[in-house]
């Protein structure tokens, strides 16, 4: 008995010692991991408003970016803060595995496609936040590739909120209309921020913040219009799914206001260059509302099923499935056509000079 005490006790003093030595590690396997530069050092569609300091420099290595992960730069709380959320998902959609036979119960896979969007807008968000800086193609390319996951869940979203959450009046009502609606505005959204970006290069930062704000607050309203709904005209008063659906209505607003006003940072300018942009804030409301949702979500699946299986056909959740595919592949070639204006636009650019 003492020697197997000994001997973990032993093991466990060894992964201590790998955990102390990883900073070390670390410095050795980018030894001269160059510092961060002022906001005047890297292009003006870099830059983020009142934050000048923290920038990365551009056209380093790759292994700098990925490593980059553990830098003070001002994209750090961004990049970590969806990192936790992906993982948080990660383990929800294990969760929820061992207790929804996703494999056998055609029903369950709107919830599946929910889970599926969230952890691919959160893993291209960390994709954009840790790589964008390389290169001012990299930079377009990646937080297109942002978009096309914004996109993706919030088709995602409305395919949840249609199968599982509407009634039978508003059902009957868009029955044929609302997922190809909620496809369009998908699309429209994806465009519409990836034309802001593009613009951004020669056009004021609000035109960027139009192009991204418009077509996606359509595609929110259109996409939560079932549980607006019902939150108004509530059939059960002891809906246990309604507190969560009330909880994404706030925390909806929350996400608007962070992503369109710069609130600290404007307040106090270069104080907020590695901690307390909007930004930040808004990756913590829309993880929390994505969090909520799934948890809503799963409590319609469960509690509402005599409902939605009147209410939708056998086919339809794998219609459903198939048009969420079909709307991601749509995004992406919204996103080759627009890169390949940028590559116009930077070859242009390159050639003038």
């Amino acid at each position: 008995m003492a020697s197997v005490v000994l001997e973990r006790t032993g093991r466990l003093f060894i992964s201590l010692q790998q955990i102390q030595e990883f900073p070390r590690m670390l410095t050795q396997a980018a030894p001269s991991m160059p510092g961060t530069v002022r906001d005047t050092e890297v292009p003006h569609y870099f830059r983020q408003s009142f934050v000048f300091t923290g920038y990365r420099p551009l056209h380093q290595h790759w292994r700098y970016y990925f490593l980059s992960i553990f830098q003070r730069h001002n994209e750090t709380i961004n990049i970590w803060t969806h990192l936790l959320a992906l993982f948080i998902f990660l383990f929800k959609l294990l969760q929820l595995s061992a207790e929804v036979d996703f494999v056998r119960d055609p029903h369950s896979w709107p919830l599946l496609v929910l889970l599926v969007s969230s952890l691919t807008y959160t893993a291209c968000s960390v994709a954009a936040h840790l790589l964008a800086g390389k290169s001012e193609l990299c930079h377009y390319t990646f937080y297109f590739l942002d978009y096309v996951g914004v996109a993706q869940y919030q088709f995602g979203s409305a395919v949840v909120h249609f199968y599982y959450s509407v009634d039978e009046d508003l059902h009957r009502q868009v029955q044929g209309i609302f997922m190809p609606v909620a496809m369009v505005f998908s699309c429209l959204s994806c465009l519409g921020c990836c034309y802001g970006k593009y613009c951004n290069h020669d056009q004021p930062t609000l035109l960027h913040k139009a192009g991204q704000l418009i077509p996606s607050v359509l595609a929110f309203l259109w996409d939560i219009s079932p549980i607006a709904k019902r939150l108004m005209f509530p059939a059960d008063s002891q809906d246990p799914a309604a507190i969560y659906h009330l909880s994404q209505v706030v925390l909806s607003l929350s996400t608007t206001f962070f992503f369109t006003v710069p609130v600290l940072e404007s307040c106090f300018p270069g104080w907020c260059d590695f901690m307390g942009q909007s930004h930040q804030l808004f990756h913590v409301c829309i993880s929390c509302f994505t969090l909520s949702q799934i948890h809503s979500a799963h409590l319609d699946f469960m509690g509402r099923r005599k409902l939605y299986s009147r209410l939708h056909q056998s086919h339809e959740a794998a219609l459903f499935a198939r048009l969420y595919m079909a709307n991601s592949v749509l995004c992406v070639l919204v996103v080759t056509f627009m890169l390949r204006k940028v590559r116009q636009m930077l070859d242009q650019k390159s050639k003038s000079k």
